[in-house]
Order: C-alpha cells, then sequence, then structure tokens
C-alpha cells in the first residue's frame, strides 16, 4: 500500500462541493450550497456537540435524572424527605424552647423555697384594710 500524502489529504478535505437541490417536476434549482468536506465534518460535529449538551443538561438540571436507573431515589421521595426535614428542624426549635420554659420553671421554684410566704398575714391585711 502507497504512503499516504499528507498534503494531499488536506486538499481532499478542502477541495469545495456544489450541493444542488432541484425540483423534480421542473428540474429547477431550488437551493444549491457549496461545501467542502471539512465544513461538513465540522458542521456535523457541532451538531453532534450541542445535542449531546443539550441532552446532559436537560438530565442534570430537571427531575428526568430521577427516571434513569440506578439514581436511587425519585422525585417524590426526594420532596417528602425535605419537607421531613423542615419539620424535624421546627420540632427540635419547638424542643429546645420547652426545655429553657422548664428549666425556667425549675429555677423559679427552686429560688422560692427559700422562704415561705404566710398568704394570711395577707389576709390579714386586706381585712383590716377594709374594715377601716
Amino acid at each position: 500500500m502507497p504512503p499516504l500524502n499528507t498534503s494531499s489529504a488536506i486538499r481532499r478535505f478542502r477541495n469545495r462541493y456544489r450541493l444542488v437541490v432541484m425540483n423534480d417536476d421542473t428540474y429547477e434549482e431550488v437551493v444549491t450550497f457549496k461545501l467542502s468536506r471539512l465544513s461538513v465534518y465540522i458542521l456535523l460535529s457541532t451538531i453532534f456537540v450541542v445535542l449531546v449538551g443539550l441532552t446532559v443538561a436537560l438530565i442534570v438540571f430537571t427531575p428526568l435524572k430521577y427516571y434513569i436507573p440506578g439514581t436511587g431515589t425519585d422525585y417524590k421521595t426526594i420532596t417528602e424527605l425535605k419537607q421531613l426535614k423542615y419539620k424535624v428542624d421546627e420540632l427540635e426549635k419547638m424542643n429546645e424552647q420547652n426545655f429553657r420554659y422548664i428549666e425556667g420553671l425549675k429555677k423559679a421554684m427552686q429560688a422560692g423555697n427559700d422562704f415561705i410566704r404566710d398568704t394570711t398575714l395577707y389576709k390579714l391585711d386586706s381585712m383590716e384594710l377594709m374594715k377601716e
């Protein structure tokens, strides 16, 4: 097999060709394109890259990724998990608030045991005030 001459291969890629679309009934030229093998290769490669990019973007940035086998969870499960996480966070906040409230009550009850108030004295004082 004869060795491939690189200059002739490059020349073949740059040779210009004409693509003509004709009306079959009237033989009238509808559209004419001037193309080379290189421009067709670049056009097809660009279309391929754009289609692959759009497909990947569609799968990655939309809930379609959950329909691919092997991803593990579906969209409905993820939304339920997010809602449950919000509920757990709220319950943890409420639990912390209740804990603080109970601790405050305990401190108030312990501080109140230092002295005992006799409420009968208050009643007597109020009754004496009423008599006057």
